[in-house]
């Protein structure tokens, strides 16, 4: 079983709260990296550094971060070499940005869009697959290789 991370800042607390209750009720394998309460204090970097050294090392194999806009946690996220992080509104890009660019975290905004639209949109995420075709591959193998630069 795919084992998900999910993380979210202060803003995106209520949103990522929901999505889990909703994950796990579907019995998906859940990982949460906080934060744990409604706290300002809670910046994005602190929950989506550790959320994408499991990512990167393979201890989960997708991860969702959310934040107030989705910018903050898509930018943190792709510090880390190995994770391929988008911030995504729509469905189209969910599963496109896994089946063209092997995109493993999903990244939004809480303060941007709803938990229906969320819930739509991670489902579109996690049951998308990487298509090994040689024009992806080839583009992937490009994309990593800009993490030796």
């Amino acid at each position: 079983m795919v084992k998900i991370g999910i993380a979210a800042d202060h803003a995106g607390f209520l949103q990522k709260e929901i999505l889990k209750k909703r994950l796990e009720k579907e019995n998906f394998q859940i990982v949460d990296f906080g934060a744990y309460e409604e706290n300002p204090e809670d910046d994005y970097p602190d929950v989506v550094f550790p959320l994408s050294k499991e990512l990167s090392e393979g201890r989960i194999q997708k991860a969702i971060a959310i934040c107030g806009s989705g910018v903050g946690v898509s930018i943190a996220a792709n510090k880390i070499r190995g994770v391929r992080a988008a911030l995504i509104t729509e469905t189209y890009s969910a599963h496109q940005g896994v089946e063209h660019d092997d995109m493993n975290m999903l990244c939004m905004g809480a303060r941007v869009i709803g938990s229906e639209l969320i819930w739509d949109i991670t489902l579109t995420f996690l049951k998308a697959e990487f298509i090994e075709e040689e024009r992806f591959q080839r583009r992937l193998n490009k994309t990593i290789a800009l993490e030796n630069i």
